[in-house]
């Protein structure tokens, strides 16, 4: 009997536990039971619930008996008025008690589903920057959004359903034994064989549910991509070429899905003759028990009637095995996700960076994206406190990768990075970057106001200080001149707003931080001259009192760095002042200063 109940599954649609394995089954609900407790109460409710619900099943079937025998066969009508008036007290009774358990269901499964969301976005914040290099925006929102749906809200309806089907299997194999035995052990038998071919059907489906779960979340990357991209796509005619990509991916989207459904929809066919040939058997067997006088009509229309409400789920699985398995599916998914550790954390017991006293120090460091590739090669660079340090080369030299290294987007693979003779894995994580302010080329700003996005360096930063940072900043003539002031809206990613606006309202966003490190990530190299010019002196206000690393493709941006780093393949090449990396005969500082200038710049100089 164990075995036979926990067979079914929780959508009423016949055998769960003979295609996924038991202890799969348990990972899944066992996992979510934290998320469950708060809410157990209201949860134990809805599944208590469900008992009732699903015995009640039997009261038809069970009422059939004295019916049959006595209108039907004894054509007589006395004390049998009851029956219907039971029935549908029953009836209305199932009904109430449905509707608060679906309601309670729905209450627990939005309250956890929150909970899921909320658990899962706090830590995909965690996250460090090489998990978001090779994740993909569609990745990321299916899982972290939709699969959660999936994987929440549903799982409560899981368990209503099967404590309901399990329920109403017990109530109905009641029905079936107190009409006979005989005919049980037949039906039973029969229903046993209709899950011999559902055994198989998880291996078979796994790998097509893992290919409609990617290709969903390739669908959400391509919506993504052409509304964040919207501007190229129209400025370089690609509406036909995206369509053509979007019709690849939705082709394949497709064709997974019905390959999905060829997988399972066999299961219904066959689910209809192995059903009908128990039906049948218990017919014929029936008849004669009834000829001979071993049962009732009564018996038998009450045995045949629970029979095919027992039935009944078993013929439809075929129909929702893919639904229950994708949510099963979403359920490990979610539960997966949780799991996962960030790389780059905060040690135990980590030390407190409180300002930045004396030098920064990159110690034989090593880096790369892969094990197999380095970009950074014994790397070693004392940077003092107040210096303004410039690092140049050509693209793809590792000039990023070196500072995106010191706040701890990446991790250094050997050697190490000391601020005041401590390594900053040493340090916590938000006590480092708290005493870092970066601007880089591309600033991602919020949508919402000015105000708020120059708030995020400051969140309890008073009026005043909110003042000063845009009057540092350059701001202070735009603002002015807009209606709402800094209580302007500024469009998703700042979509309202110029190169230059948008790198000035970073910038006041750096002063109100005030960390007393600086990085300038090739701050003005996508901006036109007379923006330039704007955004140059507001970083000058910003570099006043800091130690700045500077990122610069145009090398009129460093006139006033201390020392000026060479970085060409991942290395050193060359360190100092601007004249004295000029006075380096055939050096690479000079060669890159007279692509830019010419030769007459330096002898000007």
């Amino acid at each position: 009997m164990q075995s036979l109940l926990w067979q079914y599954d929780p959508e009423g649609c016949g055998c769960a536990g003979m295609y996924m394995q038991k202890k799969q089954i348990v990972r899944c609900y066992l996992g979510m039971l934290p998320y469950v407790k708060p809410y157990a109460f209201r949860a134990i409710l809805a599944v208590t619930l469900c008992i009732p619900i699903g015995a009640l099943d039997a009261v038809i079937a069970i009422s059939l008996k004295p019916y049959t025998d006595l209108i039907m066969v004894e054509k007589s009508a006395q004390n049998i008025w009851y029956i219907p008036l039971a029935i549908l007290l029953f009836a209305v009774i199932q009904g109430v008690l449905i509707y608060f358990a679906t309601y309670l269901n729905a209450w627990v499964g939005e309250k956890m589903t929150r909970d899921l969301k909320l658990e899962l976005y706090n830590k995909l914040l965690t996250y460090d920057t090489a998990f978001f290099d090779k994740a993909h925006s569609g990745d990321v929102i299916y899982k972290y959004n939709t699969q959660v749906d999936m994987a929440g809200s549903q799982l409560l309806t899981k368990v209503k359903l099967l404590i309901s089907r399990i329920f109403s299997s017990v109530s109905l194999i009641g029905v079936l034994i107190y009409n006979s035995w005989k005919l049980s052990v037949i039906a039973l038998l029969v229903m046993s064989c209709a899950f011999i071919p559902m055994a198989k059907i998880r291996s078979k489906i796994q790998n097509t549910m893992k290919n409609v779960m990617d290709g969903s979340s390739d669908l959400v990357t391509e919506y993504n991509e052409s509304y964040v991209g919207h501007k190229t796509i129209s400025a370089y005619n690609l509406c036909e070429y995206q369509k053509s990509k979007f019709w690849n991916v939705i082709n394949k989207v497709t064709k997974v899905r019905i390959k999905l459904s060829q997988k399972t929809a066999w299961l219904s066919p066959i689910m209809h003759v192995i059903i009908a040939v128990g039906i049948g058997i218990s017919i014929a067997y029936g008849s004669y028990l009834i000829v001979s006088g071993q049962i009732t009509s009564g018996n038998f229309v009450s045995f045949l009637t629970a029979l095919i409400m027992l039935y009944n789920p078993v013929k439809n699985f075929g129909n929702n095995v893919k639904e229950f398995q994708l949510s099963l599916f979403a359920v490990e998914k979610v539960l997966d996700a949780l799991q996962i550790e960030p790389t780059i954390k905060s040690k135990k017991n980590p030390m407190i960076m409180n300002g930045f006293k004396s030098d920064i120090q990159f110690k034989n460091v090593n880096f790369g994206y892969t094990e197999d590739k380095l970009i950074i090669k014994s790397f070693n660079l004392t940077i003092n406190k107040g210096e303004v340090v410039a690092f140049v080369g050509n693209s793809g030299g590792g000039k990023s990768t070196i500072v995106n290294l010191l706040p701890r987007f990446y991790d250094v693979s050997s050697g190490s990075i000391a601020i005041d003779g401590i390594d900053i894995r040493d340090y916590s994580l938000e006590s480092l970057r708290s005493n870092i302010a970066i601007v880089f080329q591309d600033n991602f700003l919020f949508n919402g106001t000015i105000r708020e996005n120059i708030a995020i360096g400051k969140v309890t930063a008073s009026e005043d200080e909110l003042k000063a940072a845009v009057k540092m900043a350059y701001l202070e003539e735009f603002v002015m001149a807009l209606k709402n002031g800094l209580d302007t809206q500024i469009g998703e990613r700042g979509v309202l707003l110029s190169g230059g606006q948008k790198q000035r309202i970073a910038i006041a966003r750096a002063f109100l931080k005030s960390a007393p490190i600086l990085i300038l990530d090739e701050a003005t190299s996508a901006l036109d001259n007379n923006s330039e010019a704007i955004v140059q002196k507001a970083i000058e206000n910003l570099t006043k009192d800091k130690t700045v690393l500077v990122i610069a493709h145009r090398l009129s941006t460093i006139q006033n760095a201390t020392k000026i780093a060479v970085i060409e393949a991942g290395k050193l090449a060359e360190y100092g002042t601007h004249d004295e990396l000029i006075a380096i005969k055939n050096g690479k500082y000079k060669r890159l200063y007279e692509m830019q200038f010419g030769n007459n710049s330096i002898s000007k100089n």
